[in-house]
């Protein structure tokens, strides 16, 4: 390991500031920006030599690259959290504007929706990440709930109970149990998991988290927070009875005075099911 990857490493030990998955999202930022100004020549770095020179070569090298806004958003923020834990907050401008990189906007213009097959499944070996990967879909879980999900606490009669210390933001929620596909799978997962969560007994959430990449990567699987859309646009088609615009359902422009109020009604229910707090959000996952 490079000098300046572990001292980053090392920052963040001291500083666990956030989530599990926030950390473990940050490490990975930070790892691929420490790698990335070595190969732009600044081979002797130290955490503590950030420099306004060091932070305008990697937007630009970004912006040459083509990332998303999105994208360039979350490496900016990994930059700011290590400018600001050495001390040098003041190089990196708070506004995002400053750097022209655009907005982000939340109306999608493709679906990430897709389904989980059984030949993908089949190819993860460790039976915690599958069984975290098909609640995913079920429930509309983020992959933290779903690695950090235990049953007996969860499951109730007609609902699961999200525990906040598994949620983003710490906002827990409940997510209705409405067939019998749903209550079977949950049966599984309690009889697998036995009282604990679909973590194994010799790891940690950041351990088991590391393996859940590592099989969901070798089994070609790129995007499983499309398995969450795939939860929205299901639900909103089984609550106003046509699909998201996304799905390949109308736009809200072709939508009568009923139908936009099944829509609003709709987009409202799965917000509070995704644990978004504004329905603008749905957006992103159903269109508009």
């Amino acid at each position: 390991m490079k000098d300046l990857n572990y001292q980053l490493m090392k920052l963040c030990r001291a500083n666990r500031d956030g989530s599990f998955s926030t950390q473990a999202t940050r490490k990975s930022i930070l790892n691929r920006i420490a790698n990335q100004l070595h190969e732009l020549g600044y081979k002797h770095m130290q955490a503590k030599s950030l420099k306004p020179k060091h932070v305008e070569a990697l937007v630009s090298l970004w912006k040459d690259q083509n990332l998303s806004v999105g994208t360039l958003k979350n490496l900016l923020s990994g930059l700011r959290w290590w400018a600001k834990h050495v001390g040098k907050s003041d190089i990196i401008p708070k506004d995002n504007d400053a750097f022209d990189i655009g907005k982000r906007s939340q109306v999608a213009k493709e679906s990430k929706a897709w389904e989980l097959k059984e030949a993908q499944l089949e190819k993860i070996s460790d039976p915690y990440v599958r069984l975290s990967l098909r609640l995913q879909p079920a429930f509309g879980l983020r992959r933290e709930e779903a690695i950090k999900f235990r049953p007996n606490y969860a499951v109730k009669d007609d609902h699961i109970n999200l525990k906040d210390s598994w949620t983003k933001g710490g906002r827990a929620r409940t997510v209705p149990i409405l067939s019998d596909e749903q209550r079977s799978l949950l049966n599984e997962v309690k009889a697998f998991a036995k009282g604990g969560a679909l973590i194994p007994a010799n790891k940690n959430y950041e351990k088991q988290l590391h393996r859940y990449e590592r099989q969901v990567r070798d089994a070609g699987i790129k995007n499983p927070h499309g398995l969450r859309h795939a939860y929205a646009q299901q639900r909103f088609e089984e609550l106003t009875g046509f699909k998201a615009p996304l799905a390949g359902g109308p736009n809200r422009s072709a939508l009568s005075k009923e139908e936009r109020a099944l829509d609003e009604k709709a987009r409202a229910v799965i917000s509070k099911e995704l644990g978004h707090d504004r329905t603008a959000i749905t957006r992103t996952y159903l269109g508009r």
